[in-house]
């Protein structure tokens, strides 16, 4: 029968410890992890709703602006497809 009034040696408690800590290090670092993601993504919403609301001030101040923003959309749709186009033919 085991004996239950020994106290358990510094070795077993060190290593109860150890494992202990490690679980808590582990568990800290996850939320660590977790918070710096949401910090990203908050930080992206962020410059993406400034960059809308800058796009929908120009859109809606005028004529001359609007003709500059058609021509942006314009060039950076040609863009893409060029772009697209050359990294198709890069694979093949």
């Amino acid at each position: 029968m085991a004996d239950w009034t020994r106290a358990p040696s510094s070795g077993a408690v060190e290593e109860i410890l150890d494992r202990e800590n490690k679980r808590m290090a582990d568990s800290l670092a996850s939320k660590v992890t977790r918070l710096k993601s949401d910090s990203d993504f908050t930080s992206v919403t962020g410059l993406l709703t400034g960059s809308v609301k800058r796009f929908s001030t120009m859109a809606r101040s005028g004529r001359d602006n609007r003709k500059l923003l058609c021509g942006m959309a314009m060039v950076l749709i040609v863009a893409f497809f060029i772009l697209y186009h050359l990294l198709s033919r890069t694979r093949t």
